[in-house]
C-alpha cells in the first residue's frame, strides 16, 4: 500500500488512480485523518447476457411463429 499526503494526491490524481487499480492507496491529511482509495471491480457481463430457458419448442417452431406474427402486422 502506498501512502500519499493530501497535497501529493491532489497534484498526482491520475497517477493515484492507476496505482489504485493494482493496490490500495492511502491519502493522509495534515490533521491525521486517513482515507483509502481502491478500484471497484467493473462489470464483466453484458446487460444482454441473460440465462437461457428450457423449452420443448424447436428452432423451426420459433421461426414459424415470428414469420406468422410479421404477416399479421
Amino acid at each position: 500500500m502506498q501512502v500519499f499526503t493530501y497535497s501529493e494526491a491532489r497534484q498526482n490524481l491520475s497517477k493515484l488512480l492507476i496505482i489504485a487499480q493494482k493496490e490500495e492507496v492511502e491519502i493522509r491529511r495534515r490533521d491525521g485523518t486517513a482515507f483509502s482509495l481502491t478500484s471497484k471491480k467493473g462489470k464483466t457481463k453484458s446487460p444482454f447476457d441473460i440465462p437461457g430457458i428450457k423449452t420443448k419448442a424447436f428452432t423451426t417452431d420459433i421461426l414459424d411463429a415470428v414469420k406468422k406474427s410479421r404477416r399479421q402486422a
